[in-house]
């Protein structure tokens, strides 16, 4: 029977039971930790959603699938017999279609804000996913940067000689984001002054 363990966060908190089967040096462990962390996040976010977001969002996510093209097939296929006079026993009470045209008009600018108030937090979230890549990544950059150092002290130390290998040397050095930046607004710059060749 395996032994039963807490396992302690990076920040020091400790989590629930587990068994030494899911070390958090297991991969498993930290693929479904890291799942379920991004699954309580968005739970959480939309938990806090207004209702009038909840509201966009559905209307959204009905007007995005096929029940809704096929009720306004039914609705204008129907409007047009009737007031095309094919249906015998009914007057056409729109026979210039100009109602039709006006409920598809204000129908449109409605549907039309509820996604672009769904599209915007679709955006902010986006940009908070990129926001943990981006940081995830220079976090990243800085362990291997650092690997990299005790890898050649190893190596000097051992005697490779690819230790002294000088192409080494800007691979150890830090990436500097505001440097990134710049040089990528530069060659922005430039682009646009040669015409966007």
């Amino acid at each position: 029977m395996a032994q039963r363990k807490r396992e302690t966060n990076v920040d020091g908190r400790r989590d629930s039971p587990s068994t030494d089967a899911n070390r958090p040096g297991d991969f498993t462990s930290v693929l479904d930790r890291n799942i379920n962390v991004l699954r309580e996040t968005r739970q959480q976010e939309e938990s806090r959603a207004g209702l009038q977001d909840r509201i966009a969002e559905a209307i959204t996510r009905f007007s995005g699938n096929m029940l809704f093209v096929y009720l306004h097939l039914v609705l204008v296929g129907g409007w047009t017999l009737v007031n095309a006079g094919l249906i015998p026993g009914i007057s056409p009470f729109d026979p210039t279609f100009v109602i039709l045209a006006t409920i598809a008009s204000v129908e449109a600018i409605f549907l039309s804000t509820f996604v672009l108030i769904s599209q915007n937090r679709a955006a902010a979230a986006a940009d908070r996913r990129a926001e943990l890549d981006l940081q995830t990544n220079l976090l990243s950059e800085h362990e291997i940067t650092r690997l990299l150092s005790l890898t050649r002290a190893i190596a000097a130390r051992v005697g490779v000689d690819e230790a002294h290998d000088p192409s080494l040397d800007e691979l150890e050095k830090h990436v500097a984001p505001e440097k990134v930046l710049e040089r990528l607004a530069e060659d922005e710059a430039e682009n646009q002054g040669n015409g966007g060749r």
